[in-house]
């Protein structure tokens, strides 16, 4: 005996029982029922196993396959656990008292069911049970020990699914490396390391779940003392939200859980620590970095079903966020009686927590005043009650400050009550005043749901500082020069869900507006004007608007969102009294030293030219137009701009006493911008072409097409090209005279085809006739050489019309000239 002790009697007994192994080997299919009978022992559930094999090295044991733990028929028919491969090691020690002892069970990629039944109790409760009754040693047990040991059991890659009932639930744990083993003769301990995931979503970054736990032996698991200790590290939320909800609810940050529960399920004590690092919206960056923290602790009692003496507080500065309260039921139909205070929280920090939360505050938001507030929330399921909420609180010395957006918002206190709808609060916030500019305040008044947001607002305001309040709230607003002054009576809201944009809508009056335009453009003035704000367009109706010596009425529609020009997609009709051409002459040409007209209004003119971003489409008319002394009466048109080109279909007027049709085009972002125009002039006077000396009368029509580009008004002339057609009757050329005694040259009729080149226009074919004779036309005309033209007929004397369209010289032309014009 003592050389069996000896460290050379141990090698020599193993020795001895390998090469037994080895000479007389068993059948270890004839073996499955008694280590079946071992493992379902010492786990207190029905073990299955398709077929064992025989393991010799390292240690001695089996290789089971098809391995399988059945689940008490309370909790389901599907297994608790299965697993394809199983070690299961002997302790060889057993083999010397006849008895086959496993030491140690290894699970390879195993699946376990923790079920729920609708009663509150867990499957593992009973294994939990089990373990404390049956007489078995601890798993590191003496030599000497003749009860059999708890093996060690441990499983590697594993997947930990939940059902609550008969169903599964998509939530899971993998990668799953888990052990269980009896530490001494009363206590049990075991470990975890998962990753929580979805069945039916391909998540990653869910964090590393830890869990390490122990118990004890009791007469009860009521009374079974134990402690354990939780970690969830490194969850990303993004994918943790995706995790609970189904869908990424779009929150960045890293969140760090630390749990720990001590006691007997009867009375357990309960505390934990949250962090979420670098907290923000998904689509905010910069800003500085947000870290939430929250410290809880309570008591959960088996027997009442309920956590008691529940404390959360999450200090924020000088302040803090405290809940108190009792949990009914938490696993289920849950009851509250639960306390909340706000206590002195600084606004600058609700402020920097806005910022992370809301798309297009500013930066360097700057948030003074103190918020604080108590609240309760009761509710009982057995008697049936509506949830109650009730509660009120106050917001002090609140002001908003951004050098950025040159705003500065202060208000007066703001009260809120806190009531029930449903089980979720509602925020009813009293009316307050904001200070924008104007002698009587802007009053604001509203209310916050679980859902969404509603605030009214009434009041007088200064464009510029209703602006800024807005863009300091992260709401959409124009970024203009305009000064002058609002009347509104509106409404702003919104829904929580998916950062849905807030919604604004309302009336609102335009009166005294004023937009510095660049030199040497005069200032637009809005007069007066009434905004429509539907949730899809902008009505601006009754619109009075004034720049260049121009008075336009009329109206506007704006699709919204819109908080550029460039943006929208602008329907307009507008009318003038009188069209004065030469004021409008800087929006197309303004000169060498100066900005384009279409860098109106912004606040970022040089990177972002209104005019090429532009959609804009509508009816101009004017009952006058005056363009270099001639006068143009009922003009209407169809234009419509987008991106720096503009398009002016069925431009009508009343012209020279007839009537001009015809459309326009020019595209402003070539280099130099371009102009194409087609048209016809029906029976104009041609004495009104010079209305101080008509020294040409009838009728005619005119069809022209003409392309021109330039950057000036000479270069534009200049560059012309086209045709002109020209048809007249019943005229006369006054000063054409044939003989002394009579009277002008009488036209019966005129054509005349003209093609302009570099701005001239040359007589391709032309004749006039008269009551006796024909004469053919040839010659130039132009803007800067003037007029070249001849009438001239076959051994008759002709004309020269030289000079300019307003003052010609007509003179005759001798007959040798004629013979030579013929010639040439």
């Amino acid at each position: 005996m003592k050389f069996l002790r000896s460290k050379r009697g141990k090698i020599a007994v193993a020795v001895v029982v390998v090469a037994a192994l080895c000479l007389f080997r068993p059948g270890a299919n004839r073996l499955r029922s008694q280590i079946v009978r071992s493992i379902s022992l010492a786990l207190g559930r029905p073990v299955e196993v398709s077929s064992v094999s025989l393991r010799l090295l390292p240690q001695p044991g089996f290789e089971l396959e098809h391995f399988i733990v059945h689940e008490d028929p309370s909790f389901g028919s599907e297994p608790m656990l299965r697993a394809r491969e199983v070690t299961a090691l002997l302790r060889i020690s057993s083999l010397f008292r006849g008895q086959l002892e496993i030491s140690t069970l290894s699970l390879t990629e195993p699946s376990l069911n923790l079920v729920r039944r609708p009663d509150g109790h867990w499957n593992l409760e009973t294994l939990v049970e089990r373990a404390d009754k049956i007489p078995v040693a601890p798993t590191g047990k003496i030599r000497t020990e003749k009860r059999l040991a708890f093996p060690y059991i441990e499983a590697t890659q594993g997947r930990i699914n939940f059902k609550f009932g008969a169903e599964k639930k998509p939530y899971s744990l993998t990668d799953a490396d888990f052990s269980l083993w009896q530490d001494s003769e009363n206590a049990w301990g075991m470990r975890l390391k998962a990753q929580p995931t979805r069945t039916d979503f391909n998540l990653t970054d869910t964090g590393l779940l830890r869990v390490d736990g122990s118990w004890q032996r009791a007469d009860g698991l009521r009374n079974t003392p134990l402690h354990f200790s939780f970690s969830w590290d490194r969850a990303q939320l993004g994918q943790l939200t995706k995790l609970i909800y189904g869908s990424d609810k779009g929150w960045r940050g890293s969140l760090h859980v630390s749990a720990g529960v001590s006691g007997t399920p009867a009375k357990l004590l309960i505390t934990s620590d949250a962090t979420a690092d670098d907290f923000r919206r998904y689509d905010i960056g910069g800003g500085g970095s947000v870290r939430l923290a929250a410290h809880c602790s309570g008591h959960y009692s088996s027997i009442e079903n309920a956590i008691s003496e529940a404390n959360c507080a999450a200090p924020v500065a000088n302040g803090s966020v405290r809940v108190t309260g009792t949990v009914g039921n938490p696993l289920g139909e849950r009851s509250y009686d639960v306390s909340f205070g706000v206590k002195s929280v600084p606004m600058q920090a609700i402020a920097t927590l806005a910022r992370h939360m809301k798309l297009g505050m500013p930066d360097d938001l700057i948030a003074s005043g103190e918020i604080s507030a108590t609240a309760t929330f009761r509710t009982e399921v057995q008697d049936k009650r509506p949830a109650q909420w009730r509660g009120r609180g106050e917001i002090t010395g609140f002001r908003l400050q951004s050098a950025a957006s040159n705003a500065d918002v202060a208000s007066s206190t703001v009260a809120f009550v806190v009531s029930s709808e449903d089980r979720s609060p509602r925020v009813t916030v009293s009316p307050f005043h904001v200070f924008l500019g104007r002698l009587t305040p802007v009053v604001l008044h509203g209310e916050m749901s679980h859902e969404g947001y509603e605030f009214h607002l009434k009041g007088e305001a200064q464009l510029q500082k209703l602006l800024e309040a807005a863009r300091i709230a992260g709401l959409p607003a124009l970024q203009t020069t305009a000064e002058g002054f609002v009347r509104m009576d509106g409404t702003v809201a919104g829904v929580w869900a998916r950062f849905a944009p807030a919604a604004i809508t309302g009336r609102v009056h335009l009166h005294a507006i004023r937009a510095r335009l660049h030199p040497p453009l005069p200032p637009l003035e809005i007069l007066d004007a009434d905004l429509l704000l539907d949730p899809g367009q902008t009505y601006v109706k009754n619109l009075t608007a004034a720049m260049a010596g121009t008075s336009w009425r009329g109206s506007l529609t704006v699709p919204r969102p819109c908080a550029s020009f460039g943006g929208c997609a602008v329907q307009f009709d507008l009318h003038a009294n009188e069209i004065a051409a030469g004021g409008w002459k800087a929006l197309f040409f303004p000169g060498p030293r100066t900005e384009p007209w279409y860098h109106f209004g912004s606040a970022t003119q040089a990177s972002n030219p209104v005019l090429e971003m532009l959609d804009a489409s509508g009816k101009l008319s004017a009952d006058k137009v005056m363009i270099h002394g001639v006068t143009a009466g009922r003009a209407s048109a169809t234009v419509h701009m987008s991106k720096g080109k503009i398009d002016v279909k069925d431009l009508r007027a009343d012209l020279l006493g007839g009537r001009h049709n015809g459309e326009w085009s020019a595209d402003l972002t070539a280099s130099p911008p371009k102009y194409k125009g087609s048209g016809f002039f029906d029976r104009v006077a041609l004495s009104q072409l010079a209305s101080t000396n008509a020294w040409i009368g009838g009728v005619a029509s005119l069809r022209y097409q003409i392309s021109l580009s330039g950057a000036t008004p000479d270069a534009v002339a200049a560059s012309a090209s086209g045709t002109l057609t020209v048809e007249g009757w019943n005229g006369s050329l006054r000063p054409a005279v044939l003989s002394e005694g009579e009277g002008p040259l009488q036209i019966r009729h005129l054509t005349a085809k003209f093609a302009v080149r570099a701005g001239k226009f040359e007589a391709e074919e032309g004749e006039l006739t008269t009551e006796k004779d024909r004469y053919q036309l040839a010659g130039t005309a132009s803007a800067g050489q003037g007029l070249n033209l001849r009438l001239i007929r076959e051994g008759m004397p002709g004309f020269t019309v030289t000079g300019t369209l307003m003052q010609p010289r007509i003179s005759p032309l001798a007959n040798s000239s004629t013979q030579a014009a013929l010639r040439h």
